[in-house]
């Protein structure tokens, strides 16, 4: 493996919106920001706090969460109260750009994660719902220039994951692909690469592996500390690179910091330089200032790391 840690991606996941969560208010959820809100939830001096620190330690990409907390202008009608106008949304690119941080769109399609789409994440796979994706699809890829790649989530789409949700809309079979074919097509035809959520293939490997274009940027994510080929989900990085998918494994310290640095010699033993495109660490936590001390802790960790792989370590 190449040790030089040049040109890899280093990404931080920050979340505009984080309505990414069914409608719920339960008490036995282990967050208390799971459950959605007809308001930002957003801290814009942690928000330059961070951007300042990743810039800092050496990180050059923000997968930015948007959901329903931009005033589209082709569906005004999704954004909550405070949400973002193009406008602004401009503006905090363009301050990305300034300090070398290429801004990546992320808009979660899953339905586990679709809380954001407002009355449409109850229209899910009718034409009323193709014809809203297609068109924040196109817009959010004309508000970021045409970036590199789009995010698309994809993730937990199963229904234990939605078990204590009031509302379960899940896809399955022919039509969890023929949805996530029509996403692919909306953002490659605009000449942007699309990026998935991985865990998919944890309980479907032979679908995904038949059907899933290698054009398609893969994120598989482990958060344990347990790096073993017995591990399902560490296991799929192996994979994954034995079906020569690209990838940029994901990091986190939503269950240990010790993840962060696991992650990145695990991947660097058993993915190919050439496919191995960066990494991308999620805090999981709100852009608000009761989470600062579980950003900047993925940020001080994720730091190291970068000065040890630039070091050749």
């Amino acid at each position: 493996m190449d040790s030089n840690g040049g040109g890899l991606i280093w990404g931080n996941l920050l979340h505009l919106s984080y309505n990414f969560w069914g409608d719920w208010e339960n008490p036995e959820v282990s967050s208390p920001y799971h459950a959605a809100k007809p308001y930002l939830r957003f801290d814009d001096r942690l928000w330059d706090d961070l951007l300042r620190r990743m810039a800092d330690a050496g990180m050059n990409l923000v997968v930015l969460d948007l959901g329903d907390g931009v005033a589209y202008r082709s569906h005004p009608e999704i954004a909550v109260e405070g949400a973002w106008s193009v406008e602004r949304l401009r503006e905090e690119l363009g301050k990305l750009r300034a300090l070398g941080l290429e801004p990546i769109p992320k808009l979660n399609f899953s339905t586990c994660h679709d809380q954001w789409l407002g009355p449409y994440a109850r229209q899910v796979s009718t034409p009323a719902y193709y014809a809203v994706c297609r068109d924040l699809i196109a817009e959010v890829i004309d508000l970021f220039d045409t970036p590199r790649f789009f995010h698309l989530g994809m993730d937990e789409e199963e229904q234990k994951h939605q078990r204590t949700f009031e509302y379960v809309v899940l896809r399955q079979h022919g039509l969890w692909w023929r949805d996530f074919f029509f996403f692919v097509e909306q953002v490659e035809r605009r000449g942007v690469r699309p990026w998935i959520w991985s865990d998919y293939v944890w309980e479907h490997p032979e679908p995904f592996y038949a059907q899933m274009p290698r054009s398609v940027l893969q994120s598989n994510w482990y958060y344990g500390t347990r790096f073993d080929p017995d591990v399902k989900e560490a296991a799929a990085y192996i994979d994954l690179e034995a079906h020569g998918f690209d990838q940029v494994p994901t990091l986190s310290n939503y269950k240990s910091p010790e993840n962060i640095a696991g992650t990145v010699r695990f991947a660097r033993e058993h993915i190919a330089r050439e496919r191995l495109k960066g990494f991308l660490i999620a805090p999981w936590r709100p852009t608000l200032e009761a989470c600062r001390p579980r950003h900047e802790e993925a940020i001080a960790h994720l730091a190291k790391v970068i000065r040890n792989v630039e070091r050749g370590a």
